[in-house]
């Protein structure tokens, strides 16, 4: 098996590639597409990384500082141009609970032991297990997190709340009712107009920009008293400043800190490589996933260390910059620097925008995001998989990310053992020599392997028996063991039984019981598994 080191790895990972695709360089054009795009995402998230602070319990600072970090960082260096990462309400309603209890200084810590777990995954190479999660799965995760999505919105409909006052800043009080609710609710809807009917007019600014625009311009104009950014709290602040978390350097600390790394890496991990994957189906490019979590690692490793909360990506700006027209990391890089430009120099002009404005662009997103086709097919698909659909997308919405893709994957692969369980079956005939052959098809494996006993008719067969291995495959150790059981009790019975077509690998452990005739003259040699190198096209075994 070959070994990575840190050194080949390195060598590996992707340096800022300012290229559409292989050999189409950046135009004026298409710089100024990045860039208009990369100023609707970093709108976008000011709300929403103030709000997941909230969600912490932490300043809302602590929020826009890892939006910043986290997304540049990895839109230099990720695995997917155009992805789109920062503070993430996953992410928080892990962090609350540890903040509560230790603080604030304990949550950098963490989120450093995180990063270096991300990267840790990355050198490994484990980003590549992401493959093993089916398309339902996939489905439920996009269904789930557009509910989501939309649901957090509906926050931006109560009366808004200073963070002294209410300790969770706009939407901390009561639901907005009577006039200031209608306003709300058509200014948001002129907003989803405006990003349905741009495109249609005219593509020189993205959509979801020109809602922004139109609608801050409209409420300032007319002085319109609606929710707006500076409600939830002040953006004002410096450049983040190095910090080294002040805790003690303990293994009582370790012990804190250590399961909470462990949750947030793997739910950071779990959400930014779907979001890989759903980013790369719609620009129908590749993108290298063990790079991607060693540029998540990274990333919240330099955010521990300057006052941010960490982050992983973040489907629903992603969607905004890939429906904008980003596809190249200029997008995510002008993103992270706007989003610090907004809180050093822009604060008071950011602070003006509509809450509604942004909560219609959120809305399209949500209607981009869900899978409409998902519902047309749940009648056509297997019951396992329109079940594993709905399962994922509930567990999504009342759960979290990371525990609804485990669950839809445990649930895949148990459906899927149950039904390779029930394709075990024989046919048997007689010798010339009189001896009876069971011709074994199917796969044998722990799911088939009591099947595969009951096959076998002991008192009635004659003195010798043939099992035919030509049609199945013998996986696992539950597999042997139900081959030993049948041999055994045709030595109990006085009868020989001979194994045929079986695996090399399988011999050595059968050739233990002493008592089985294995025909290895005819059987086949399985070939170990390779990797398949994307770069230089090499096959290369192990």
């Amino acid at each position: 098996m070959r070994r990575t080191s840190l050194a080949a790895f390195a060598n590996r990972i992707t340096l800022p590639d300012l290229r559409l695709s292989p050999g189409e360089k950046l135009t004026p054009e298409r710089i100024r597409i990045e860039l208009l795009s990369g100023l609707t995402v970093a709108l976008a998230l000011v709300p929403e990384a103030v709000a997941f602070a909230f969600v912490a319990g932490v300043h809302p600072l602590v929020g826009l500082y890892a939006a910043f970090l986290v997304g540049l960082v990895t839109a230099l260096i990720g695995g997917r141009p155009g992805m789109i990462s920062g503070a993430t309400g996953a992410l928080a309603v892990v962090m609350v609970a540890l903040v509560a209890q230790h603080g604030v200084e304990y949550l950098f810590a963490t989120v450093v032991l995180m990063g270096i777990l991300q990267v840790i995954a990355g050198v490994m190479r484990w980003g590549k297990f992401i493959r093993l999660v089916p398309h339902p799965v996939m489905l439920g995760f996009v269904n789930g997190l557009a509910i989501v999505i939309f649901l957090a919105q509906l926050t931006q409909f109560k009366v808004p709340g200073t963070v002294e006052s209410t300790g969770h800043g706009a939407g901390g009080g009561e639901w907005l009712s009577g006039a200031p609710l209608w306003i709300m609710l058509g200014l948001v809807a002129a907003t989803m107009a405006i990003i349905w009917v741009m495109p249609r007019i005219t593509k020189v600014i993205p959509a979801p920009l020109a809602g922004i625009g139109i609608i801050a311009a409209v409420v300032i104009a007319f002085g319109l008293d609606v929710p707006r950014v500076g409600d939830m709290a002040s953006i004002q602040g410096g450049f983040p400043a190095f910090h080294i978390p002040s805790v003690p350097l303990t293994w009582e600390t370790f012990e804190i800190i250590l399961p909470y790394a462990v949750i947030l890496a793997a739910i950071g991990l779990i959400e930014s490589l779907l979001t890989l994957n759903l980013v790369g189906e719609m620009t129908g490019q590749r993108g290298g996933a063990s790079q991607e979590c060693v540029a998540q690692g990274a990333a919240n490793v330099l955010t521990g260390f300057f006052g941010g909360m960490g982050g992983c990506a973040m489907i629903g700006q992603s969607m905004i910059n890939v429906k904008s027209g980003g596809r190249t990391r200029v997008a995510g890089i002008a993103a992270a620097l706007l989003l610090l430009c907004f809180i050093l120099f822009a604060s008071p002009l950011i602070e003006q925008i509509p809450l509604a404005a942004l909560v219609g662009v959120m809305f399209m997103v949500v209607i981009g995001t869900f899978a409409w086709n998902s519902l047309k097919i749940l009648a056509k698909v297997p019951l396992t998989d329109a079940f594993v659909i709905v399962l994922v997308t509930v567990v999504t919405v009342y759960s979290d990310l990371a525990v609804a893709v485990v669950v839809g994957v445990i649930v895949s692969a148990l459906a899927y053992a149950w039904n390779n369980a029930r394709r075990i079956h024989a046919t048997t005939y007689r010798t010339p020599e009189g001896a009876k052959v069971y011709r074994v098809n199917g796969p044998l494996f722990f799911g088939s392997s009591d099947g595969f006993v009951e096959m076998f008719d002991v008192k009635g067969d004659p003195s010798l028996v043939i099992v035919d291995f030509e049609g199945s495959r013998v996986v696992d150790q539950s597999a042997l063991q139900a081959i030993e059981n049948v041999a055994g009790k045709y030595e109990a019975a006085g009868k020989k039984i001979q194994l045929r077509h079986l695996s090399r690998d399988c011999h050595r452990l059968l050739k233990k019981a002493g008592h089985l005739m294995v025909d290895s003259a005819d059987d086949p040699d399985y070939a170990l598994a390779v990797d398949y190198n994307v770069r230089t096209g090499i096959l290369g075994g192990h």
